[in-house]
Formats: C-alpha cells, structure tokens, sequence
C-alpha cells in the first residue's frame, strides 16, 4: 500500500461569512492523495478548482473540514509551523512562473532553501544538481526577463523541487506555453511521477493536458461531480473519456 501524502476530510470554504452575501465556494469535499499519484482537477471557469488546491495545500485554510499532510493537521499549526511545513513538503508551480525578476534564475532557484537557512555551500550543489537535471544550467547567471517562456517555467519547476517536496502543485502549469513547450513540461511531470514517486494535483481546463495524469477529478458548484482513474487505459483512451466527462458536464451547465 502506497503512503498516504495528503488527506482532505469533508472541506468546506465559505467567502464573506457574516456578510449579507457568503459564497460557498467549496462543499463538503473530501480527496486522499497517496504517494505516487499524478491527480488533475478540471471543471468550469468558477467552479472552485484553484479554491480547492489553495485548501489543500496550505495556501487558505477551509472554514470547515479538515486537511492532513503527512499526517500533520495544518489547521492546528500556527502560522510559522506552516510556513516552514510548506517549504518542506510542497513545491507550487503556478501558470505565472512567479519568478522574481531582480534575481538571478540561480537566486530563484535557491529561495525556499535560503527562507529554510540552509548552508550556502548545500544550496550551490543542490541547484546545480536540480538545474542539470531540468537543464537549465546554462541559465543560472541570467535573469528571468532574459529567458524564454519555457525556460522560465523549468526554473519554476526547479525551485518546486528543490526542496524533494512530497507533493507538487501545479495550478495551470502550462497556460503561458505554446504547445511544444507544454508537451515538454508534461512529459518531464510523468518521469519525475513514474520514476521518482513524486506525487502530484494539478489543475487544468486542456484535455489533452489533464491526459497525463493517473486520476482526474471534475469539480462543479464546490463538488466533485465525477472522477476517473485511468487504471489500463492507454493515453488516447484516458484523453478521450476526459473530452467525453467535460462534455457531458458542459451540456449539463445549460440544461441546469
């Protein structure tokens, strides 16, 4: 039996409580993530995705339920115990890159072990080890603004793992990138998936993106309404059964 990394029990988000127009942005919701997974959440503009991978990874905290990383409640830390949680145990990679433009890619690179006070010397191997791996090395003295699109997202990669996170989130990790720079990105997440037991959610609204991953979720109103897992299925067959889900809850949105 595989480790469980993640557990999410019963969530609920609720915006503007005490005011005349709360939102309930996600509805008793519950997911296990076990090591090795590649999990991917779609569903439709507003539908509570980001919502629920913000819940679920330390960056908001649910107005009800209850969310454990290794076992850990994040809720019963405090805001230090956290902050320190998540450099250890969760790389994010965002649509963005978030990558701060007046440090080197080397220096963006190194952040979350610099926020952890690492050794200077530790930083400079593990970035040059993360870097050659994501081959980016030739990259470490210049500056994001000086890198393409697709580079700038492996330098985001890299700093995602350059703590050997448990689990990475991806929130549209590939919406700045053309299609050969997505198909890249993609087929480096199902290596590190495969090879090197690095769980991953992430989220996407692309079919053919959400095909690579083992198991997908589709959130609709703060719920999720469907779940595949892609067991035997060959990538084609996973890809077409996705296209079938979106659009059998596509066609609901107008019936409902």
């Amino acid at each position: 039996m595989s480790k469980e990394i993640l557990s999410a029990k019963n969530i609920t988000k609720i915006y503007g409580l005490g005011t005349s127009h709360p939102v309930q942005a996600l509805n008793d919701v519950s997911l296990d993530i076990y090591e090795g997974d590649f999990v991917c959440v779609m569903g439709p503009s507003g539908s509570g995705k980001s919502t629920f991978i913000n819940n679920l990874s330390t960056i908001d905290i649910p107005t009800k339920g209850k969310v454990f990383i290794n076992g850990t409640e994040v809720r019963a830390m405090g805001e230090n115990e956290v902050g320190k949680f998540r450099y250890e145990n969760l790389g994010f990679i965002f649509q963005e890159f978030n990558l701060l433009d007046s440090l080197t890619v080397f220096e963006n690179i190194a952040v979350p072990l610099s926020l952890a006070n690492e050794n200077k010397d530790i930083i400079k191997e593990k970035v040059k080890k993360i870097a050659q791996k994501l081959e980016v090395e030739q990259l470490l003295d210049k500056y994001p603004s000086e890198c393409s699109g697709g580079q700038r997202q492996r330098v985001a990669i890299a700093r995602a793992l350059i703590t050997n996170p448990k689990l990475v989130v991806a929130d549209e990790p590939t919406g700045n990138l053309d299609s050969k720079n997505s198909h890249e990105l993609l087929e480096l997440f199902k290596r590190l998936n495969s090879e090197e037991g690095v769980s991953i959610l992430m989220v996407t609204h692309d079919s053919m993106i959400a095909s690579y991953s083992s198991k997908l979720l589709y959130i609709k109103d703060g719920k999720i309404a469907e779940t595949i897992e892609r067991g035997d299925l060959s990538q084609k067959e996973y890809f077409y059964k996705i296209v079938d889900v979106n659009s059998n809850e596509s066609q609901k949105l107008f019936v409902d």
